[in-house]
């Protein structure tokens, strides 16, 4: 069985949430709160196999439960939800390690591959981000012009910058890659220069318009 934790304050969402992962007979939702103190607190005592959590909770929000357990040092797989076009929540969600970032109207086969994909170390992110939201950030400018031919990112420089989206520090790319964190730095500057930006957000903004992520 997949133990999860569901918070959500507004109760007949949480209500229809438990209604729908009922219809997966591997999930059994150990337990549910209606704020973010209690959700940390629940997560902390049932230590779940995922969570299941909005963005907009009373107290805590979604985003600093995620970075309360991470300080505490509970790894657990964080999925979150929005009803909402959020992209600033969604960086915020991205950096602070979360596996998932849905809209809550996402479909229960949508809502079991992202439980399976947590669940196997890896992020879903893109289908959070919808065409209103999309449009928003590709509207977001180079902070300095780039070059006028710029050269293209190399196969490596992609890995990195994508690594970058998933929200992995330098050493943790370095890690993923089993290269040198020197290395990494190196490519993370090339990335900047080629693309015209300034710091790592805006690079992964700049990557999604160019289509490297």
């Amino acid at each position: 069985m997949i133990r999860l934790v569901l918070v959500e304050d507004e109760a007949l969402v949480r209500l229809g949430l438990r209604q729908l992962l009922a219809f997966d007979a591997r999930i059994d939702v150990v337990a549910d709160a209606a704020n973010g103190l209690e959700g940390l607190a629940l997560i902390e005592l049932e230590r779940p196999d995922v969570v299941l959590m909005d963005v907009r909770l009373p107290g805590l929000s979604g985003v600093e439960v995620l970075k309360a357990m991470r300080a505490k040092g509970l790894a657990t797989p964080v999925i979150l939800i929005t009803t909402f076009d959020e992209e600033a929540a969604f960086l915020q969600a991205m950096h602070a390690g979360a596996n998932a970032f849905l809209r809550k109207d996402i479909s229960l086969e949508d809502l079991r591959a992202a439980i399976d994909a947590a669940l196997a170390g890896e992020r879903v992110f893109r289908p959070a981000i919808t065409q209103v939201a999309q449009r928003r950030l590709f509207e977001m400018k180079a902070s300095f012009p780039a070059a006028v031919l710029p050269d293209p990112l190399t196969p490596r420089e992609i890995e990195v910058l994508r690594l970058m989206a998933a929200g992995l520090s330098n050493k943790e790319i370095a890690e993923s890659l089993h290269a040198g964190e020197a290395t990494v730095k190196t490519h993370a500057s090339s990335i900047l220069s080629k693309i015209g930006v300034r710091d790592r957000t805006r690079a992964v903004l700049k990557g999604l318009e160019l289509g490297y992520i």
